[in-house]
Parts: structure tokens; C-alpha cells; sequence
């Protein structure tokens, strides 16, 4: 292949699909991961490894690099994308969701890191680009736990950012507001899904997983000397 592989996770739906549409078409080949197969397949992009992938279980995680790794070339970005969003109030919430969010939300980010990063501290080059969230830099009603794992987001990828900066290895992250994806259908309360939708409904409308799949490209498009560190985007009319 003449561009290098770029990992997408979370690739099923929202932004992940978006991201693998648009890095699809600027001529990469795609490894995608996801627990739904069949979502990812039905994109029929060209040049596309789709497997299913836990991305709390760190070994299946380096074995689908592998195996990525073996068709298409070396991985050149990963997009740590996939995540769960379970609001509710501290004091009502399940406990389990919290131990799901954390999961997924955190440790499948680090795993996606750990996959990738030692070869590419070996090779001096390659992309990390971590999907977080608005919430991972402010606090929102409801999002006690799920901001919890979002700022651990922000922290761990500038933290290894700084790390492996003299590695020529960028780390970036991405922060969207309210995105029209399925993440909302995560949450298990109908009074917060249903004050959620109003919300978007004041802000006229929220922004779609397509505008944040082409600020994942505008950065990755970027000289490997330059490293947009943070992308933070929002409706122009979401006020928190």
C-alpha cells in the first residue's frame, strides 16, 4: 500500500464510521475494530480488515494489530474511538455502569496505546489519536462518572504525549460536544435521555460524526513534525 494503515476503533457507527469513511477515502487501508462485525462490513470500503474486538482485553487487542499489520504494512495511526457514555446521578447510579465506562472508556484506550507505541517509538514515527470529549475538560450534570473517565483521557494523552514527543510519535486529542451519534441509547435513565434531546434541541441541532472525522484528518494530514495536540469542537450554539 502507498499510505499507511490506520486503525480505527469503535468503527461500527457514529464517528468511528465516519472516520473510517473519510480516511477511507483519502486513500488509506483500514483495520477496523468493533464488537458489531457486521455494521463495519456493510461500510464495504476498499482495502478494510474488519474484526470484532473487545477493547478491554488487551491481548486480542495486539493480536488484531497483528493481524492488520500482516495484510496491510505497519500501523501509521491508530484513533482510540470507542467508548460508552452512561450517565446518571452519583447517588442512583449502578455502580457496575461506572466499572463499564472505566473499562472501556480508559483501559480500552490504553490498551490501543499499548498495542502500537513501543514500534513506533522504534520506527520514529506514527499518530495516536485519542477520541475524549467536552466532558473531559468540564463537568456536566449527570456525568459524574463518565467525565471521571474522559478527563483520564485528556491526562494519560498529554502524559504520553510528552513521553514519546523526542520518539517523533504524536499524541492528539480530539474533545467533540454533543455529536448525533448512538451514545445517548447507552444510558439506561429515560427522564436524563429525554432531557439530553431537549438540550440538543436548544442548541438547534448538534454537530454530525462527519465534522469530526475531517478534524481527525486535518490533524493526521499535518507534517509528522507538527502535532496538533487538542482538537475541541462544538454546536455553535452548545453554551457549556
Amino acid at each position: 500500500m502507498n499510505k499507511p494503515l490506520v486503525v480505527i476503533t469503535g468503527a461500527s457507527s457514529g464517528i468511528g464510521a465516519a472516520m473510517a469513511r473519510a480516511f477511507s477515502q483519502a486513500g488509506h487501508p483500514l483495520l477496523l475494530l468493533a464488537r458489531r462485525l457486521e455494521p463495519m462490513q456493510a461500510l464495504a470500503l476498499p482495502n478494510t480488515l474488519c474484526l470484532s474486538l473487545d477493547v478491554t482485553d488487551g491481548e486480542a487487542f495486539k493480536a488484531a494489530i497483528t493481524e492488520g499489520e500482516s495484510k496491510f504494512g505497519k500501523v501509521g495511526c491508530l484513533i482510540n474511538n470507542a467508548g460508552v457514555m452512561l450517565l446518571g446521578l452519583a447517588h442512583e447510579q449502578d455502580p457496575g455502569e461506572w466499572s463499564r465506562m472505566l473499562n472501556i472508556n480508559v483501559m480500552g484506550v490504553l490498551n490501543g496505546v499499548h498495542a502500537v507505541l513501543a514500534d513506533m517509538k522504534a520506527r520514529n514515527t506514527g499518530t495516536i489519536i485519542n477520541v475524549s470529549s467536552i466532558a473531559g475538560r468540564k463537568t456536566f450534570p449527570n456525568h459524574a462518572a463518565y467525565c471521571a473517565t474522559k478527563f483520564a483521557v485528556h491526562a494519560l494523552t498529554e502524559n504520553i504525549r510528552e513521553e514519546v514527543a523526542m520518539d517523533n510519535v504524536r499524541v492528539i486529542t480530539i474533545a467533540p460536544g454533543a455529536v448525533e451519534t448512538e451514545l445517548l441509547s447507552h444510558t439506561t435513565s429515560e427522564a436524563i435521555k429525554a432531557g439530553y434531546q431537549d438540550w440538543k434541541t436548544e442548541m438547534g441541532g448538534v454537530i454530525m460524526p462527519e465534522t469530526i472525522a475531517q478534524a481527525a484528518l486535518f490533524a493526521w494530514q499535518q507534517p509528522q513534525n507538527v502535532c496538533v495536540r487538542e482538537i475541541v469542537l462544538a454546536a455553535t450554539k452548545q453554551q457549556p
